[in-house]
């Protein structure tokens, strides 16, 4: 365990009665009053929220956020500060974070600064202040939608409107390409130090030559595949299934990422190519573009499932696992071809959370088994997805 030494980030006054008025604009017209803090600078989006209780820092890092303006549903953020461990990428990656109130103290032997700083540092905005339990009740009953936001002489209404009309809608969008990575890349860290047993032991093991599409990745996703000993080599969205099958993967892994799906068409027709050539294991939109190149089709969700406290049946056996989800997207199941079957559906609403293909040594999940933040009780897919290669390089040495 890395030895730190406590630190608590006290305000020299009271930061908010020093902050810039800041308004949040939606494109129906409703308008969100509050206070800024982090970066003074406009920024539009689309404006969703997420019920998770802790977790903010790898929430506003996770790529899938990229054009979003993130709602916290928990009243009170940043009291305990942040700190690098807890990056899911290499930086803030949401367009924007809205609370009902930002800590005044960020206090945990682990932090490293505050959120206010952070968030200035990256250039992105926060407003805080505002009743967001008004704001996602609203988003609840109409929709999440595109807004934007201002603070200081920015703050005018007529502007922020227009703004936020005329951002694209989500819909469309093909996001994933504006966080891949520029360039392949290896990883090697498993997970990290306050996780139970001892993963650094399988590293160097190269059990599995894994391959992993980079539509947005959590760095966790990572720890958990090589944690699992997994040699991992992280490739661009717009990788060829050619360029990806000369790397003689075990297994191929479709990663998170943001906007929509069916606006990835490189990426869907490149997994169309690998299905069955080699096993498959997809998370989030991994899973909706698994699902796209197999043939089925995907939708828009009214406002999304965004949080670390969402219930998921297991189809095949009953068991419900809590846990973490993050998408606006979901597979049509009804749309499903022959031998690919729903195996996981969201008790909240009954949204397709999980498809299989045997055939095509293939499935995915439409919700975060790495969690961070979130419960771990899904963590058994990755071994799955362990199986899968191991079974799959039996079978290949007893043909040759």
């Amino acid at each position: 365990m890395p030895s730190r030494s406590p630190t608590t980030s006290l305000p020299t006054g009271d930061p908010m009665l020093e902050s810039p008025p800041a308004l949040l604009v939606l494109e129906d017209g409703t308008r969100w009053q509050g206070q800024a803090f982090g970066a003074p600078v406009t920024t539009a989006g689309e404006v969703v929220f997420n019920t998770s209780l802790t977790g903010y820092q790898e929430i506003l890092s996770d790529p899938s956020y990229h054009g979003q303006l993130v709602t916290f549903t928990m009243p009170q953020i940043g009291n305990t500060g942040v700190t690098a461990e807890d990056l899911e990428s290499d930086g803030v990656r949401a367009a924007a974070l809205i609370c009902r109130e930002l800590s005044p103290v960020a206090s945990s032997w682990r932090s490293e600064g505050d959120l206010d700083g952070w968030l200035r540092d990256a250039g992105v905005p926060g407003i805080t202040g505002l009743d967001t339990r008004a704001l996602v009740l609203h988003i609840r009953r109409q929709g999440a939608m595109r807004g934007a936001l201002g603070s200081g002489d920015a703050a005018n209404f007529e502007t922020l409107l227009d703004t936020a009309r005329a951002l694209p809608e989500m819909t469309g969008r093909n996001l994933a390409r504006e966080v891949t990575c520029a360039e392949p890349y290896t990883w090697t860290k498993a997970d990290d130090w306050w996780r139970p047993g001892d993963p650094d032991a399988l590293i160097g093991r190269g059990t599995y030559r894994v391959v992993a599409m980079d539509f947005g990745i959590k760095r966790n996703i990572l720890r958990q595949l090589a944690a699992r000993g997994c040699e991992v080599t992280v490739v661009p969205a717009s990788t060829s299934a050619a360029d990806i099958l000369a790397r003689q993967p075990d297994g191929v892994f479709l990663s998170n990422g943001p906007g929509d799906p069916a606006a990835v068409s490189d990426a869907i027709a490149t997994v169309r190519d690998l299905a069955g050539r080699v096993p498959i294991f997809g998370i989030c939109l991994g899973h909706q573009i698994l699902a796209l190149a197999l043939g089925a089709d995907t939708y828009k969700l009214k406002f999304g499932h965004r949080g670390g406290n969402h219930p998921v049946r297991e189809e095949g056996t009953g068991r419900v696992e809590i846990s973490a989800h993050n998408h606006g997207f979901a597979v049509d199941p009804d749309t499903l071809p022959a031998g690919a079957t729903v195996t996981h559906v969201s008790l909240s609403d009954g949204c397709c959370e999980g498809i299989d293909a045997p055939a095509h040594r293939a499935f995915s999940v439409q919700y975060h088994p790495e969690s961070s933040p979130g419960p771990h009780d899904s963590g058994h897919l990755f071994d799955r997805f362990a199986e899968l290669m191991d079974t799959s390089r039996k079978a290949a040495d007893a043909e040759a």
